[in-house]
């Protein structure tokens, strides 16, 4: 049963993955401390001394255990909410412990919630002076397998080794060229560390490695799809390209734009299929990029295909590319949900016939009634709102697998996209069209409210129109958050010359179409919403975006959301209004919205602030394997040396023949056993 839990909870199956599972922690169990010398903020204390009264208080779940501690320097409480009988049996009297705790301060007295008790006599006894902790589940714990026990059970797995050092698995020159300990001395140094200074070399030993593999992982299966994934060739650049470039391009094209497409037509050119990701803030001008694809496409006796993910981001791409296509002999369809009976057979049938050239929609094109005479572009936007599975669906609309660009407004830091878009060629649009002018972010709280309105009122006066997004629909008791509904009155009051409207999520979809309709139109001049308008949604005419308990919002979602104004030539405005108390991260996250209009800054600052595995996408979109000791937000300098050292073992060894490089082929045979591949599916 042990063993099981062992395996369920820690992914602890074999001896090498006991000494692959690192402590999270250590505790400097080489100075005593006084109780009287406690203060706020102190993680942890050690204390050495007596238990002098003990007694349960409270009834049913709120019983506890406390005991009176004291070391001669004065008296502080130990508490225990769980195993209450069992601790009460345990602790006696003039008996000297040595107690690990972390102290917390409640009414003006501290007390040491679970602490650790260990036998004066035993603890002098223990050689560490660095303690290990390590990871444990509410289930572990209850079955008596605590950071403790975890610890035993490495010391034992050291034991099982006899003495043998444990095999490296990076080659001699690789250790030598990056200054690395060998993997058993740092295995050794990382679980049993003899003082803090000897953790640096061994942890920087282990993440090497980690980050090594990983990147080797990406960079082996982006070889391999480039050698042996054939695509289509688009030779030409032909008339509807030239034709629309010519007489209907609406602007000129920014010099970002001009290099995303010029990499675009060399890698259709090819024979190779392209896999390509095209990260630009909101309004960059990635819908005209995309178009332009798609012409070169049909150019070349192709179909293209355009999958958002949302009906509202679909129509908007058909607005958009119908718009710009004008009187162009280009056909374009829509395929949604919303899309039924007679209309919905005409558009499937024009698919497989060819008549459609550019077919945009939601995830209703993955669908097996979609047949396409010859699908050889495809184009996904906001990719990370899609499964790997329904993206992959793709792949099988022809003999071969199309050419496929992803887009996203999300700006994604370099270290990530160095992992979980490590296989794909990533081009960037960082420039917006001329005329933009930058948006300027404000942050107000409650006291505020009365200047708010005063600037929307002026704005509204002006002939603008202004967003107002709510966190949630309905009050919740629970939750001291403004709400939609709450908002909406009172908008409505504030506002009577004005006309308020309304949409979030549980509208049905036709009273939302219409409510942004109207809004679109002009009839409307405020939109109240919940988050539903994060993505798809082009008014140029609104200039107000304010973000009601902008405090409960990321970073990248409060960057969405002010994407949202700023897409004509006037001056535009985003609002985060905030309760008058905020956490110091929240007002880190107010900081960095005022101080910068830069995605890739953002983004960058999300994941310092929430760290990779939070941000939007990457569950899905998915690193090859979890990281242990690494992180790619703080390693991100070891990241590149990793990456670099396993782009260079590729390049010397493409056909995995070099003796000194068996032991790493094997080593990424036996990951690969846990390991999902992803990096085939763009």
């Amino acid at each position: 049963m042990r063993a099981k839990v062992l395996g369920e909870d820690l992914g602890v199956f074999t001896l090498r993955d006991m000494l692959y599972n690192f402590p999270y922690k250590y505790i400097d169990r080489s100075v005593i401390h006084r109780v009287a010398d406690i203060t706020d903020g102190m993680p942890y204390v050690l204390l050495k001394g007596q238990i002098v009264n003990k007694y349960i208080e409270g009834t049913g779940r709120r019983e506890r255990l406390v005991a009176v501690f004291t070391d001669g320097s004065g008296y502080i409480e130990l508490v225990w909410f769980n195993s209450i009988k069992t601790w009460n049996n345990r602790l006696q009297y003039n008996h000297t412990y040595v107690l690990l705790g972390k102290p917390n301060n409640f009414n003006g007295r501290y007390n040491i919630p679970h602490p650790e008790l260990e036998d004066a006599q035993t603890a002098q006894q223990a050689p560490l002076t660095m303690q290990p902790h390590y990871h444990t589940s509410e289930r572990m714990k209850r079955m008596g397998i605590a950071s403790r026990q975890v610890a035993d059970m490495v010391e034992n797995s050291f034991k099982l080794l006899a003495g043998h050092k444990v095999d490296d698995v990076l080659p001699d020159y690789m250790l030598k060229r990056y200054n690395l300990m060998s993997l058993d001395e740092a295995l050794h140094k990382v679980h049993h560390p003899v003082s803090s200074k000897e953790l640096p070399e061994a942890t920087r030993r282990l993440k090497f490695e980690e980050l090594f593999f990983l990147q080797l992982d990406i960079l082996r299966y982006t070889q391999n799809r480039k050698m042996n994934y054939a695509g289509f060739v688009f030779k030409h650049v032909g008339e509807h390209f030239m034709r629309f470039y010519n007489e209907r391009l609406p602007f000129e094209l920014t010099n970002a734009q001009k290099k995303v497409v010029r990499e675009i037509r060399r890698d259709v050119a090819t024979g190779r299929q392209m896999n390509r990701l095209l990260q630009g803030d909101v309004g960059s001008g990635k819908t005209m990029v995309a178009l332009l694809s798609c012409l070169l496409a049909i150019d070349n006796g192709f179909q293209a295909c355009i999958m958002a993910p949302t009906e509202i981001l679909a129509e908007q791409h058909l607005q958009s590319v119908t718009e710009y296509l004008g009187d162009l002999p280009v056909k374009v369809e829509l395929l949604t949900g919303m899309v039924k009976g007679k209309r919905r057979r005409e558009v499937l049938t024009g698919v497989a016939n060819g008549s459609v050239h550019i077919l945009i929609g939601t995830h209703a094109l993955i669908e097996p009634k979609v047949t396409f005479q010859n699908l050889g572009l495809v184009v996904i936007d906001e990719q990370h709102r899609f499964g790997v599975k329904q993206r992959a669906q793709l792949w099988n609309k022809n003999v071969r697998p199309p050419h496929i660009l992803v887009m996203t407004a999300t700006p994604i830091p370099r270290t990530l996209a160095m992992t979980v878009y490590g296989d794909l060629d990533v081009s960037i649009i960082d420039e917006l069209p001329p005329g933009r002018k930058p948006i300027q972010t404000v942050h107000y709280r409650q006291a505020d409210r009365g200047r708010l309105f005063q600037g929307i009122r002026y704005q509204l006066q002006l002939g603008r129109q202004v967003y107002v997004v709510y966190p949630l629909i309905k009050e919740n008791e629970k939750l001291d958050l403004q709400d939609l509904q709450t908002g909406y009155n009172l908008l409505i009051d504030v506002f009577k010359e004005y006309r308020v409207g309304m949409v979030h999520g549980k509208m049905k979809s036709q009273e939302k179409e219409e409510a942004m309709a109207e809004f679109k139109s002009g009839k409307t001049q405020i939109l109240v919403s919940t988050t539903v308008i994060e993505v798809g949604v082009n008014v140029p005419n609104a200039s107000v975006m304010v973000i009601e308990n902008a405090e409960r919002f990321g970073l990248a979602q409060l960057h969405q959301l002010r994407g949202r104004v700023g897409r004509g030539a006037e001056q535009s405005y985003c609002i985060l209004m905030t309760k008058d108390h905020i956490s110091d991260t929240s007002m880190r996250r107010m900081r960095v919205m005022v101080d910068s209009t830069d995605g890739f800054v953002i983004a960058e600052e999300d994941m310092k602030l929430r760290g990779p595995g939070d941000l939007e996408g990457t569950a899905q979109s998915g690193m090859p394997f979890d990281l242990k000791i690494a992180n790619i937000v703080k390693d991100q300098e070891l990241l590149e040396i990793a990456r670099e050292a396993a782009s260079e073992l590729l390049e010397q060894d493409p056909q995995n023949a070099l003796p000194q490089n068996v032991m790493v082929w094997q080593h990424l045979k036996l990951l690969k056993k846990s390991m999902v591949n992803f990096s085939a599916i763009s």
